[in-house]
């Protein structure tokens, strides 16, 4: 029965989705936000139906209602975890990787020796395990915040150093040349020319370093934080069997992490129409 009823819940949002994607109005954007929130909210009906109809334990899975009422009652717990891990914590190693990360590639620009020395380094950093640097910055500066903000630093950093400096490098002999006819020096081309060039790689390295940050912030929580943060939540969560506010703080994670990386994505269309991924 409960396999029977999944299935027509699937069934159902597969028929409605398909008349959505194959109807006059599928190039709208209510159409295409409407398909993949029918789609998600399939995925749930089903997951409500085969975790209650078949009596699975709440240890194991709590159904999404169960999660729902988890995460409405705690919203004060689940907002001063959200302030600890992401507005202090991720935000803030963002901001400061994403400006260090800048910095060394205009550095790197002007100094071959530089690039050629940095890149390696960098590839090899951004291979390192954050299960391995995350409990070094811990016992450097405490459990704070600051610890995972010098975690999300590093793993951010490397992503948008090596796309920047793709970017910076993604001119033309041409257009460089034309440039220097016009009598234009370094500072001038730079920002009107190869600047502009680069900004497809430099977001590319954002969105890359948005996902980054968050995973970053949660993971070096569980190596050492206060009272309060969404990795402490979750270790401790863990332990107590309490995985509905697991799925609560998951829940967070995943809703903030879509919103940054959907910010970043509408800034980048708005700064880089011209280029042809963004023209429709």
């Amino acid at each position: 029965m409960a396999y029977g009823l999944a299935i027509l819940i699937w069934a159902a949002g597969w028929w409605i989705n398909t008349n959505l994607a194959n109807g006059a109005r599928s190039d709208t954007r209510a159409v295409s936000f409407a398909i993949p929130v029918i789609f998600g909210l399939t995925i749930i009906a089903m997951w409500e139906v085969l975790v209650t109809m078949l009596g699975v334990s709440p240890v194991i899975l709590p159904p999404p209602s169960a999660i729902a009422l988890r995460f409405v009652s705690s919203i004060p717990l689940l907002w001063a975890d959200f302030q600890q891990t992401v507005l202090k914590g991720a935000l803030t190693g963002y901001i400061a990787g994403m400006l260090a990360a800048f910095a060394v590639a205009l550095l790197s620009d002007r100094s071959p020796f530089l690039t050629h020395g940095i890149l390696p380094v960098g590839s090899f950093m951004a291979a390192l395990p954050i299960v391995g640097t995350a409990p070094i910055f811990v016992k450097w500066l405490g459990s704070d915040w600051e610890s995972k903000a010098a975690v999300v630093g590093v793993m951010v950093f490397f992503p948008i150093l090596v796309n920047t400096v793709a970017g910076l490098k993604d001119t033309s002999a041409m257009q460089r040349d034309l440039m220097r006819t016009y009598g234009a020096a370094y500072w001038p081309t730079l920002l009107k020319l190869r600047l502009p060039a680069a900004l497809p790689f430099i977001f590319n390295g954002l969105k890359i370093a948005t996902t980054l940050a968050l995973i970053g912030a949660i993971v070096a929580e569980f190596f050492g934080s206060p009272t309060v943060g969404m990795g402490f939540r979750i270790s401790t969560s863990v332990g107590q069997l309490a995985l509905d506010m697991v799925w609560a703080e998951i829940v967070v994670a995943a809703i903030v992490g879509s919103s940054v990386y959907g910010l970043v994505t509408l800034l980048e269309k708005r700064m880089t129409f011209w280029h042809p991924s963004q023209r429709a």
